[in-house]
């Protein structure tokens, strides 16, 4: 018990893949989707630092490198099903946030009980770490499915994920998202050019909506 069984448990994350269930080219596990969070992350803070912003380092480091541990417990929910309706999501997280809870209260030494509360906890508020979290987890989303459509990937769900992680992007005020959109977006859409999909028209109506 104590903290060796939070360092041994981070094993099980690299055994979980994200987007079950679906025929993919490439296969990404939680633990490499937070890792590429994490340098999404740093790299948007220092474009909101460039504008004037302040942020928070620990606290963006903290969520952004812990934020799917919980998935330990409940695995990778599709996207479509996990955001169905506020009412299930909200479920979802509640037996997530208990089940982390009652890993941390089981597991881990009283005196760090507090840190492993405050790191373990659900990052994505209204707050600037927050928001460039939840922008950082999305562009993965958008480069996940963006590599499976170049691929020439039928899986409709990756068009619907591409879709939603854009709009979810673009509605979030961050002088990041701006960049995002007019900088590194083009590249992208540029690069799709061979793609069986036409990745310039399903970009296009995503940022319409």
């Amino acid at each position: 018990m104590g903290i060796h069984t939070y360092f041994r448990s981070l094993n099980d994350l690299e055994r979980i893949i994200r987007t079950p269930g679906k025929f993919k080219f490439e296969e990404h596990s939680v633990s490499a989707h937070s890792w590429k969070v994490v340098q999404y992350a740093k790299t948007l803070a220092d474009i909101e630092e460039q504008h004037g912003t302040t942020i928070d380092w620990k606290k963006l480091y903290e969520i952004t490198s812990s934020h799917d541990y919980g998935e330990i417990f409940i695995g990778d929910i599709k996207t479509p099903v996990k955001h169905y309706s506020l009412e299930l999501r909200s479920m979802l997280q509640k037996v997530e946030e208990g089940m982390v809870e009652h890993f941390i209260n089981e597991n881990i030494p009283e005196e760090f009980q507090p840190i492993f509360r405050r790191q373990l906890r659900e990052g994505k508020d209204q707050s600037v770490e927050g928001l460039i979290l939840e922008v950082a987890d999305k562009m993965d989303q958008v480069y996940e499915a963006f590599a499976e459509l170049q691929r020439g990937n039928t899986e409709k769900e990756f068009i619907v994920m591409y879709r939603y992680a854009l709009v979810k992007i673009k509605n979030i005020d961050l002088h990041c998202v701006q960049y995002f959109l007019e900088q590194i977006l083009p590249d992208m859409i540029e690069e799709g050019i061979r793609s069986p999909f036409d990745i310039r028209k399903i970009t296009e109506e995503a940022l319409a909506q």
